[in-house]
């Protein structure tokens, strides 16, 4: 299928989401479920991602800056900059795209081959409704969550592997964290995120539901989503920083 084609069943399965819930209890359990899946799944990998993200930042711009007329706290400051604006919600939405991605659209895979999804149109359930939009609105909740985890973790992480390597000593460092410090970083940061997080959860979501065939092609979907989110990731992130900054 083409792109047109792709991109018009995509928009279908998004409008088909916004029906009215048959039970709210049942989808607010399953909101429930996947916010537990979605973010304290991911917790462990992010910490470790962005401890070493921070540590790494730190020692390679301590190596380029040799310049004795550059100030050892603006190795804070462009290590704080670069964890906010770019490394947490950029390269760690990458990582849960796999994490996340992979999981998604096997786990719809799974259900429409196996009928589950038939079964419960049958019975009167919107699966659209149900499976994907739970998945949509917890990782809209939870994944600028797990950024702002991981930009606090890779700053202290950066902070740390200073003053361990003794490249920068923790009060110079913090002085270089308070300097020149913009709250629309934030901003930005926050508004990648919540566009990241729709991509990561709508796009392999929707290359599961439509999944014909058998295990093999459950694999294809999964893959596929997975790239197609990275590509996607990277185009949004260039578009909002030329919109944004």
């Amino acid at each position: 299928m083409g792109f047109f084609t792709h991109f018009g069943r995509y928009l279908i399965m998004l409008k088909g989401m916004f029906t009215k819930p048959e039970n709210f209890k049942m989808y607010w359990k399953e909101f429930m479920h996947q916010c537990v899946e979605i973010g304290i799944g991911s917790l462990p990998i992010v910490i470790i991602i962005s401890l070493f993200l921070g540590a790494v930042t730190t020692v390679q711009t301590a190596y380029q800056l040799v310049s004795p007329l550059v100030a050892p706290s603006t190795i804070a400051q462009i290590v704080r900059d670069s964890m906010i604006l770019e490394l947490s919600p950029t390269v760690l939405s990458i990582v849960l795209a796999g994490v996340i991605g992979s999981k998604i659209a096997s786990e719809l895979g799974n259900m429409q081959i196996s009928e589950q999804i038939d079964a419960m149109e049958i019975m009167g359930i919107n699966t659209k409704t149900y499976l994907i939009l739970p998945k949509i609105v917890a990782a809209l909740v939870m994944i600028p969550c797990l950024i702002t985890i991981s930009a606090v973790l890779g700053i202290w992480g950066g902070r740390t592997a200073g003053a361990m390597s003794g490249i920068l000593a923790t009060d110079i460092f913090d002085v270089g964290l308070r300097q020149n410090f913009s709250p629309y970083n934030v901003f930005f940061a926050l508004s990648k995120a919540y566009t990241f997080a729709f991509i990561v959860s709508s796009i392999p979501a929707y290359y599961g539901y439509h999944v014909k065939g058998g295990a093999l092609e459950i694999g294809r979907a999964s893959t596929t989503s997975v790239v197609v989110s990275c590509i996607l990731i990277l185009v949004a992130d260039y578009v909002l920083a030329a919109i944004l900054l």
